[in-house]
């Protein structure tokens, strides 16, 4: 046996109190990526009035994230696997938080997108690098936790930032007050790396570490080999995903134009789609593992996203109820979909298949911000004409109509002989395992 390796094995393995610190420290990273990201849609109306950008500018300040993302995500898994994930984290965790600089320096149209765009192409590789970490810290033990915790802190930062009209109310005054705070949220992106780089860099000397985990690298040959199941999570994710986030880039200025409500209460509403995320999103992943029904289930999610839009666009009920059925379905959901390909796909080729559903993911986000804000714009909506946004509401409509058609398709693929067990395999029939 090589002695380095015999060197490893003789080392303890670490205490869970330092896993857990670990786990705490790279979460918050992970906090300011997400506050950073969601800091735009509660000043789309502000960077209206003050800086005179049309809605197709702001739909372009969060489509240009995603843009880099569809290479990203080719090529995020293989520089982490060359340079570690400690190093990746940091290198990825510099490129959000200079991104962060880079949109508040200039209020201009180009030098903000510039930012966003640099953004962008660190935030979904950080994300990434910190997956690998945890597995790395947490295969064996108790890995689907820390990673349910991880996603909590994570989200926090978004609820922070959809709510920062509430808690910092006095920033929205001037356009470029809430993206300084965004830039300081954007700093735990980088001391959070540190602090995983010193806590990993003393766990080399002191403990036993296994090796990385697993990254996004798709390898294109293995793309004809996924069936029909496989597709049909896919197109349902990209479906289903298109109609939450671009909704909300615009979300605060629907709220405030069309129902005239406040920029703060139009923030809260906003933030109720991540609120019910992190409580009910491990409820409803528990409920699955026990009664299986998982493609059921994600036809329950699409079914309930259908009405929503057409709700908030013709009828003044309470913007709670619709908001309400969006974040059961954005719960739902999620915590069906993404554990389903595991069932559907090769363990060996599942990286490959959660690294192409997330390169269709963002190439959907990236059109649909930018369709969006061009239908806006082209309806002239606004508080005097709230009628503008009716065809982008429909648009979003017609997704939750395709994503229930696909999650149909779905069920019945998997209730015919070549099904993969995503409605029969539960904890209860020993089928995880």
């Amino acid at each position: 046996m090589n002695q380095g390796v015999a060197a490893d094995l003789s080392r303890p393995q670490p205490s869970p109190l330092f896993r857990w610190l670990v786990l705490i420290v790279i979460s918050l990273a992970m906090f300011g990526n997400y506050y950073v990201y969601d800091s735009i849609s509660p000043l789309a109306d502000v960077l209206k009035a003050q800086l005179g950008f049309t809605d197709a500018n702001i739909g372009l300040l969060n489509a240009i994230y995603s843009i880099p993302n569809v290479f990203m995500v080719l090529i995020g898994g293989f520089i982490i696997d060359r340079i570690g994930t400690r190093k990746a984290t940091l290198v990825f965790g510099l490129l959000c938080f200079a991104g962060a600089v880079l949109t508040v320096v200039s209020g201009q149209l180009v030098p903000m997108a510039t930012g966003r765009l640099v953004f962008g192409l660190g935030a979904e590789s950080f994300i990434v690098a910190i997956t690998a970490a945890i597995a790395k810290w947490f295969r064996g033990k108790e890995l689907s936790f820390a990673f349910g915790l991880n996603l909590t802190i994570a989200r926090l930062g978004s609820f922070a930032a959809l709510n920062a009209p509430s808690w910092a109310a006095d920033a929205y005054a001037h356009w470029q007050w809430p993206l300084l705070i965004s830039v300081g949220m954007g700093t735990f992106c980088v001391t959070g790396a540190i602090a995983y780089w010193v806590l990993e860099a003393r766990a080399d000397r002191l403990y036993s570490l296994g090796h990385d985990g697993a990254t996004d690298k798709v390898v294109l040959a293995d793309l004809l080999r996924f069936g029909t199941s496989y597709w049909f999570v896919v197109a349902l994710c990209i479906t289903f995903y298109s109609a939450i986030f671009p909704f909300q880039t615009f979300a605060v200025k629907f709220f405030m134009e069309a129902h005239g409500t406040t920029r703060e209460f139009g923030g809260f509403l906003s933030s109720l789609l991540t609120l019910f995320a992190m409580i009910c999103t491990p409820l409803f992943g528990l409920l699955v593992d026990r009664v299986g029904k998982r493609s059921l289930f994600m036809m329950i999610g699409s079914l309930l996203l259908v009405p929503v839009y057409v709700m908030m666009a013709y009828t003044h009920v309470s913007l709670l109820v619709p908001m309400a059925l969006m974040g059961i379905a954005f719960s739902l959901i999620p915590a069906v979909m993404w554990p389903s390909v595991a069932y559907i796909v090769e363990q060996s080729k599942l990286g490959t298949a959660l690294g192409l559903m997330t390169m269709i993911q963002n190439i959907g986000l990236a059109g649909f911000n930018l369709l969006i804000g061009w239908s806006n714009d082209h309806w002239a909506a606004s508080a005097t004409n709230p009628t503008g946004y009716r065809p982008g509401m429909w648009m979003f409509s017609v997704l939750g109509l395709l994503g229930l058609l696909f999650a149909y398709l779905l069920r019945r693929s998997e209730s015919g002989p070549n099904a993969h067990g995503l409605e029969t395999i539960t904890t209860r029939s020993g089928g995880e395992g």
